[in-house]
């Protein structure tokens, strides 16, 4: 096992796969002479060259769109947007052509295409760039999310995702990039549409992805502490969801909070709230709490701004909630 950065293990993960496949290229804003935004390709425009990390314009309409074409024409590009904010602009070659060519087209074009970024909150860097978008990515047909919470899980999943014949939308977070984790030495991945049980318990399920499952973990230790037992799990791929592995906790556990950085209102742990009352109502003894950012846009102001996260304390008083403590 050896310890690296987030950043690392995004630009071990392209690069080991641009290194097995020519047909593999990355392109976006900064990622070639600035080694990317946050340093997430670095080194890769030395190894590879200006043809296969490619920086563009700030035109990701434009860029989106070369990247669908050319995955029409046997390439598996992999995209980088500096934020999913910025993907908006670019979001009609994403749901119209790369998540519905393989059936227009009755199967004639496959769109091995990685869509990757940051995503949600990012400290204050306002409304407009703290934004998550798993939901609305993953209520698309023909796309798969994948949100990873750590280096290892970034790095297994990635590579899949390159590997894959199909459009995925990778997202990451500007606020992990720094973060360590072990990573496993030499070649693995991870499949896509598995989630995993990150921590064992037997009173509550939480369930989670992404940087905000941090506050799930920091609540469970916590709580074992005053004598309740979490189980934790990570989600990390959106669509397809690993809808098993949160059935089969909930049987054990009989109870389950959500915690997710996202909007109340329509989102991932909405989806999971329906799938679980409709296959394990009878093994439920309460409710199902979600927990959710404030339903405004995400505010500047650091005070306004830890109000408007869920955090562990949250966690805490959900997990009892259910608990009937």
């Amino acid at each position: 096992m050896k310890t690296i950065q987030f950043r690392e293990a995004i630009a071990e993960a392209m690069s080991e796969e641009m290194r097995r496949d020519e047909s593999i290229y990355l392109m976006g804003e900064e990622v070639a002479e600035y080694n990317g935004a946050y340093k997430a390709s670095k080194g890769m425009l030395d190894e590879f060259g200006p043809k296969r990390v490619i920086d563009t314009p700030i035109s990701e309409l434009g860029f989106a769109g070369i990247g669908v074409g050319s995955a029409m024409i046997g390439n598996r590009p992999i995209i980088e947007f500096m934020t999913f904010n910025f993907a908006l602009v670019g979001i009609d070659q994403i749901i119209n052509n790369a998540a519905k060519m393989r059936q227009m087209s009755g199967g004639q074009f496959n769109i091995p295409i990685v869509f990757r970024g940051p995503t949600a909150s990012a400290g204050q860097l306002g409304a407009t760039h703290s934004q998550a978008f798993e939901s609305w990515f993953a209520n698309c047909p023909g796309l798969k999310v994948v949100v990873p919470s750590n280096p290892r899980d970034a790095k297994g999943l990635l590579k899949s995702a390159i590997r894959d014949d199909d459009p995925v939308i990778f997202m990451e977070s500007e606020q992990m990039y720094g973060d360590k984790g072990e990573m496993p030495e030499g070649e693995f991945t991870l499949p896509i549409g598995v989630a995993e049980v990150k921590r064992e318990g037997k009173d509550v399920t939480i369930v989670s992805f992404g940087k905000i499952i941090k506050e799930a973990f920091a609540a469970a230790e916590a709580l074992e502490k005053e004598g309740i037992s979490c189980e934790v799990i990570d989600l990390m791929t959106i669509r397809p969801m690993d809808h098993e592995t949160i059935l089969a906790s909930v049987q054990k556990t009989n109870r389950m909070v959500i915690l997710e950085e996202a909007w109340p209102f329509g989102n991932i742990a909405t989806e999971i709230i329906y799938h679980v009352q409709s296959r394990a109502f009878d093994y439920l003894d309460a409710p199902i709490v979600k927990l959710n950012t404030a339903d405004t846009p995400a505010p500047y102001s650091p005070v306004l701004l830890q109000e408007w996260l869920p955090n562990r304390e949250d966690v805490i008083k959900a997990v009892k909630k259910v608990l009937y403590k």
